[in-house]
């Protein structure tokens, strides 16, 4: 593995740990999720994840991949929206892993887990109706999006989307090509603050 610079999407996060809590309102319904320094956005939930959450689309059943959890907003609230839904989050950062875990049980959800690993690898075999990310952008767009975009197909059942949300001005033409190449078209679910959500799903 090569490591890569400190920051969040790391991992072996070096930053002394330190836990807080960030109340919010996510779809309607109020949330508090526990949060640790060395991770995206701990203090806050940022706007791209906060555009994301309340546009996703969220089957009604069948397996959904939160890729790049950190804390885990993204699959809690899938996974509270609907009981149905059995949520898998992954995360690269053993740290993420840790609060996003704590999170599952500080909600009482039993409909999801989080799996420490580098991108698909942790859900190797396993096929999703759904894959929404926020992607680690500062990570690199050929190095870690562009695998995201282009692996997706073989962990994507029939009729499955992803759903993915990016700065238009930091990415968002290269996501959007990205797509295209791999699923053939893709639309803009939402866009707001300079972010957009775009979807693609598999034939």
């Amino acid at each position: 593995m090569v490591r890569v610079r400190e920051h969040y999407f790391s991992p072996s996060p070096s930053s002394e740990l330190e836990k807080g809590l960030i109340k919010t309102v996510l779809r309607g319904r109020e949330y508090t999720f526990l949060t640790a320094s060395g991770l995206f956005s701990y203090k806050r939930i940022d706007n791209g994840t906060r555009l994301l959450v309340e546009s996703m689309i969220i089957p009604e059943a069948g397996l959904f991949l939160d890729m790049g959890c950190g804390i885990g907003v993204i699959g809690l609230v899938a996974a509270k929206e609907n009981p149905d839904l059995t949520v898998v989050m992954t995360d690269i950062n053993p740290r993420a892993i840790m609060i996003a875990g704590e999170n599952i049980e500080r909600m009482g959800l039993e409909n999801a887990e989080v799996i420490e690993g580098y991108l698909y690898e942790p859900v190797k075999g396993r096929i999703f109706n759904t894959i929404v990310s926020n992607p680690p952008v500062s990570a690199g767009m050929s190095r870690v999006v562009e695998p995201i975009v282009k692996s997706a197909p073989r962990h994507l059942a029939s009729g499955g989307s992803i759903q993915l949300v990016i700065q238009s001005q930091k990415g968002g033409n290269t996501l959007a090509e990205y797509l295209n190449q791999t699923f053939g078209d893709f639309k803009i679910l939402s866009r707001s603050g300079g972010y957009r959500v775009l979807y693609s799903t598999m034939e």
